[in-house]
């Protein structure tokens, strides 16, 4: 049976990997990513956990152990933030690029310059042209029922695809909530105990050299094969989630999940992460007062559910998409622009980019109110502008800054 104790957002990550029993655990730390793997590290060395744990002395070596680990067939797990995860690019485009099913747990800080160690999911969705599944969670439960989603579904035959789960630094990986943890049969009646591959792996009987210098026809099959491997990502996740609420009772809505949406919205706000939460409450406090405003929160950036957006967006005549990260070059938030693509069809929809919460800042209920207000107005213009210019929420002030 389950049973329910508080932890940290790191503490979750740990006893999900744990409790997926991997074989191979390599990690370097990095704030505030570094309890991840040292709970794991414990949880070896008391004898809770039957794997190797490299101790690797930076994070591009990290990965590079997994890599040859998942080539081995050996079920692999890590975690990282920021400037550790920019170290480690090189092997991280490998991984994803050779097929190889490695879930790592990203704890997002802001990048560097100037100096800060706190959220901001710059450093994971930089790198979202990578090849990886990026899964983002809202609160530390789903970090640890979505970590075990993650092996299940990279693992899956039809994808063989790295997986990054990603949460907020500081904001989860370090605040404490409750948590219900499912036992190791519980666990084990839902993922399968070993990784067995069958596309690539080293085996002495057979000697085989791994990423050989390609040619163009080649390299063109193995990026075909990548793309369609990621769009099936997409019912994948989906699969996997019904199969976890079934045996688990706690459903998370696969790649989006509507708040509060219905055929009389006319407003909707989009979320990233722990921000959804002060999102929610806003909604609620504004659909008391009668407005037509819902939430969407988008789970799985990479590959980006565009179908089920488009699907939520219908009838929604304006949308606000509110950013903890910045797109350089187009004054916006990064999923900003991801959400602009998917409804690049849709010219009846007045979209609206917001950003907030860098370093760390809180993004509280009062700043998604005002974003809400605004959305809620520029839906019921008749007449205007599809394009507005970026908002720069800031706490300093309850009013807005452009």
């Amino acid at each position: 049976m389950s049973h329910v104790e508080v932890m940290t957002g790191n503490q979750a990550a740990s006893t999900a990997a744990c409790l997926a029993r991997p074989d191979v655990i390599a990690a370097y730390p990095i704030t505030p990513q570094s309890s991840v793997v040292e709970d794991i590290s414990k949880a070896i060395a008391e004898g809770k956990l039957d794997a190797l744990i490299s101790e690797v002395e930076s994070e591009h070596s990290a990965m590079s152990v997994l890599e040859g680990a998942a080539l081995g067939e050996a079920r692999t797990f890590s975690a990282t933030s920021s400037q550790g995860l920019a170290f480690m690019y090189e092997p991280y485009f490998r991984a994803s690029t050779l097929r190889l099913p490695i879930v790592m747990a990203i704890a997002n800080r802001e990048m560097i310059s100037p100096q800060t160690l706190w959220a901001s999911a710059q450093d994971s969705l930089s790198v979202r042209d990578a090849g990886w599944i990026q899964y983002y969670v809202e609160n530390n439960q789903e970090i640890l029922d979505t970590i075990l989603q993650a092996f299940c579904v990279a693992e899956d035959k039809r994808v063989l695809l790295p997986i990054n789960i990603c949460y907020d630094g500081f904001y989860l990986s370090h605040m404490s909530e409750r948590v219900d943890v499912p036992d190791q049969a519980q666990v084990d009646a839902f993922l399968p105990q070993c990784y067995k591959p069958d596309h690539i792996y080293l085996d002495p009987d057979r000697p085989m050299a791994v990423d050989p210098l390609t040619n163009g026809d080649l390299l063109m099959e193995y990026r075909q094969k990548h793309l369609e491997a990621q769009q099936r990502a997409l019912t994948v996740i989906e699969e996997a989630s019904e199969v976890f609420f079934n045996l688990f009772g706690r459903h998370w809505d696969g790649c989006v999940e509507a708040y509060k949406i219905d055929h009389n919205t006319k407003g909707a706000i989009i979320t990233l992460g722990s921000m959804t939460g002060a999102a929610r409450e806003a909604i609620d406090r504004l659909q008391s007062e009668g407005l037509p405003i819902g939430l969407i929160k988008i789970r799985v950036v990479r590959p980006f559910p565009k179908t089920e957006l488009r699907e939520l967006l219908s009838g929604i005549k304006a949308v606000g998409v509110v950013d903890r990260n910045v797109c350089f070059g187009w004054n916006t938030g990064i999923i900003y622009q991801e959400v602009l693509a998917a409804i690049s069809g849709s010219p009846s929809i007045v979209h609206q980019p917001f950003i907030a919460g860098l370093g760390g800042e809180d993004i509280t209920i009062e700043m998604f109110e005002t974003a809400a207000r605004q959305v809620v107005t520029l839906a019921q213009k008749k007449n205007g502008s599809r394009d507005q210019e970026t908002i720069w929420l800031r706490s300093v002030s309850e009013e807005v800054h452009k």
